[in-house]
């Protein structure tokens, strides 16, 4: 009974210190779902998810394959939108506008929030056609000379800029998988958006492309809401500061990524971490 008591006094303290720390002027979510519910047909594929990801930083999605991360990872962009037996139900605000609106415009919303895939895919167009893409059909620049700059310092942020600026005209194809994942990502950046979604962006990289990618992700961390789907706990634990736990299809909890790697509070998710299922 004494140790049942110090638990909940414990838990007091951490709600009356969560409750002071919002009521002194928190950031509110960047992203907030409310009982997101996703439907493949007749699957349940996605059950009631509730979730605050705040801006500036990076939330990493983790779990078995099949769980559901990506899937919710799909629903901040509505790309599940293009899946004809794909039904949403429930609540998604970004900076408290819902971006499942009829008024809204998708192409919009996917231009201030940027996707990498899993496998690169530039397009078949030289390395400056594809940074200046998003820019040019969203009527960002003025003129060559403000695309250049565009196309300079997307390539700068994404660390690839003094690999490629004498070959600016060769084919986006031509690089290497990681440098091609770089300049995905410089593509996705170039049209200035409020949040990157990256589906597990380093599964088909080597190792030292790999903790390229992660370099960058933790330079563009302090600049971009950052959401990560990933396989690998360990890039989970290097990249992000916050980690939601997925399973069956339900979120099972989520916290700071030191809390969920060494204090989780459901069974569940220390058995994953902990390689029992997975």
């Amino acid at each position: 009974m004494e140790n049942s008591t110090v638990d909940l006094s414990a838990i007091e303290r951490v709600e009356a210190a969560r409750t002071a720390h919002l009521t002194a002027g928190a950031k509110p979510a960047k992203v907030l779902a409310r009982d997101v519910n996703v439907y493949y047909g007749d699957k349940h594929a996605l059950k009631a998810v509730n979730v605050e990801i705040p801006d500036r930083g990076v939330m990493a999605f983790i779990g078995p394959s099949g769980c559901g991360k990506s899937t919710f990872l799909r629903c901040i962009n509505r790309m599940n939108d293009t899946i004809a037996s794909c039904r949403v139900t429930g609540k998604i605000t970004i900076d408290d506008q819902d971006i499942y609106d009829r008024s809204l415009d998708v192409v919009q919303l996917r231009a201030r929030v940027g996707m990498v895939f899993q496998k690169p895919n530039p397009f078949p167009k030289s390395i400056y056609e594809n940074v200046a893409y998003g820019p040019r059909i969203h009527g960002l620049t003025a003129n060559k000379a403000e695309m250049d700059d565009v196309v300079q310092s997307s390539l700068e942020k994404a660390a690839l800029w003094n690999e490629v600026k004498d070959r600016l005209q060769d084919s986006g194809t031509g690089l290497s998988g990681g440098q091609q994942q770089r300049l995905c990502i410089a593509r996705a950046i170039a049209v200035n958006p409020d949040i990157i979604l990256m589906d597990e962006p380093c599964s088909a990289l080597d190792p030292i492309a790999t903790a390229k990618v992660e370099t960058l992700i933790d330079e563009l961390r302090s600049n971009f809401c950052i959401i990560i789907v990933t396989h690998s706990m360990q890039q989970a634990a290097r990249v992000s500061q916050r980690t939601a736990f997925f399973h069956l299809g339900t979120l099972v909890e989520e916290d700071s990524t030191k809390t969920i790697f060494s204090n989780p509070k459901d069974q569940r998710t220390q058995d994953y971490i902990t390689g029992r299922f997975g």
